[in-house]
């Protein structure tokens, strides 16, 4: 008897290449381990499914065959007429209190790869436990019924999932505020699901708005959809010759947030994370605890202390700031990728909304882009941020962690260690804020190396520090 291949959850999901070991067949085991797991779980939820799907090839096939699965196991299936946002699946999931939702799509990862994220019934992501229970059901042998079958047709409702959804997004924004501002927006879809959003979003205000790369080519254009500055050359040009106010940037299943300014030089993560909180505080009176991941900017950590706001960091990945999100008194969640969760609309990401509360910002004080990132340089200090990812072995990798831990620098660019964080990692911090760190990638043999200072000179000495450790533990 074949042994089936292996089937490893990251983080909310699966991913695999297509072909390989992303095939149809796996979908439908992993559906139905999906479907035997929530068949009971949660109380206070209907026995309903929400799938949808990205841009990548056979996206929206996987997606029948995965609802053809649920609803093969009683589940009613609202399924996604049209490629869409991950956040639109969280956003339905919460409100028609489903149970599960499910997203075909491989985020930013290159094209060969597709994935499978699960989504729970608030709307947030699957957390280790969850993953782990449905790996654990992976042998049962699916049960599946066809869209085309009277019972099917039934359980199965193709929906369009889009309009409410953009009606929930204006809602918490001032949607007036941005028409009046009359704001000139580039947005650089990537190819991804976000292509057309921002135009349907700000249809009926006086704002322009004109996308880049919104083609639908499950290629990429030949890039990973990943909203960093190395992805950026086409739509940069496009900017230089063409300014804008702002370039919003989404990555393949527009979860997370990245940009340009107007002419195209690439905005960090960091600066969107920034401006948001200051944005909040400003603009919106914002009060509650800020949780972000252990990579994001110290500079967070400076705005938070001069507005006496409570800062909790989490471990890298979105369903430990959930987890926060959950238990209440959360102002904003921030991890270092772009991934950005507004409490009082899901307690996940959502690169739509993030670029909606960017232009309500540049609405709200009519500065550019550009001055009011120099006005937070000014404010909370200059902060300089660079990451480096080194191939390293996975068979070392507990031994370099352990060195690290135990024989840690004396000093940061000169300035004395002030804490040592060993929870994901090892992150450095030094008295001056500077901070070094070094963490694992989850499923490859990479060891991320982050560093903060404030200049640059002082993150390539830091980046510098980092590789050398790995090399001591690598001889």
């Amino acid at each position: 008897m074949p042994v089936e291949p292996h089937i490893q959850f990251g983080t909310d999901g699966w991913r695999a290449v297509i072909g390989d070991t992303f095939t149809f067949k796996n979908v439908r085991r992993v559906a139905q381990a999906t479907a035997s797991h929530f068949t009971r779980t949660p109380r206070g939820t209907n026995k309903l499914a929400v799938i949808g799907y990205d841009r990548r090839f056979l996206s929206d096939e996987f997606a029948a065959a995965a609802a053809e699965v649920m609803a093969g196991n009683g589940f009613e299936v609202l399924l996604s007429k049209s490629p869409v946002p991950t956040p639109a699946v969280s956003w339905w999931v919460a409100k028609e209190k489903g149970r599960v939702g499910i997203m075909i799509t491989a985020s930013h990862n290159p094209p060969r790869f597709n994935g499978f994220k699960i989504k729970l019934h608030h709307g947030g992501p699957a957390d280790a436990g969850t993953c782990r229970a449905i790996e654990a059901k992976l042998n049962a042998p699916p049960k599946s019924v066809p869209m085309t079958s009277s019972r099917g047709k039934k359980l199965i409702r193709p929906r369009n999932l889009l309009p409410r959804y953009y009606s929930a997004l204006r809602r918490l924004v001032d949607i007036k505020s941005i028409d009046q501002a009359r704001l000139n927006v580039a947005h650089d879809a990537m190819f991804g699901t976000g292509a057309g959003c921002f135009d349907d979003l700000l249809a009926n205000t006086r704002c322009k708005v004109r996308t880049l790369n919104c083609e639908h080519d499950p290629n990429f254009g030949e890039i990973a959809p990943e909203p960093i500055e190395k992805n950026y050359p086409i739509s940069s040009a496009n900017l230089q010759r063409k300014p804008a106010d702002i370039c919003l940037v989404t990555d393949g299943d527009a979860d997370r947030i990245g940009g340009m300014d107007g002419r195209g030089r690439a905005l960090t993560t960091h600066q969107i994370i920034c401006l948001l909180l200051w944005h909040f505080l400003q603009h919106r009176k914002g009060q509650g605890r800020v949780v972000k991941a252990l990579t994001t900017s110290s500079m967070v950590d400076n705005i938070c202390a001069r507005h006496n706001l409570p800062l909790q960091e989490t471990g890298v990945g979105f369903k430990y700031i959930c987890e926060q999100i959950l238990k209440g008194g959360v102002l904003l969640g921030f991890e270092e990728s772009g991934g950005i969760g507004v409490p009082q609309h899901l307690p996940e990401r959502d690169g739509l909304l993030a670029g909606l509360l960017l232009l309500e910002c540049l609405a709200k004080t009519g500065k550019s882009l550009n001055t009011l990132l120099d006005e937070l340089q000014y404010t909370y200090g200059l902060h300089t941020y660079g990451r480096v990812d080194t191939n390293f072995p996975l068979a070392k990798r507990a031994k370099l962690m352990q060195h690290a831990a135990d024989r840690p620098p004396k000093d940061l660019l000169g300035a004395p260690l002030e804490k040592i964080q060993t929870f994901d990692g090892v992150k450095y911090t030094a008295r001056n804020g500077c901070w070094l760190m070094l963490r694992g990638s989850g499923t490859e043999p990479i060891v991320r190396i982050y560093a903060e200072a404030p200049t640059e000179h002082g993150v390539e000495v830091l980046l510098e520090q980092g590789a050398a450790m790995l090399a001591r533990v690598n001889r």
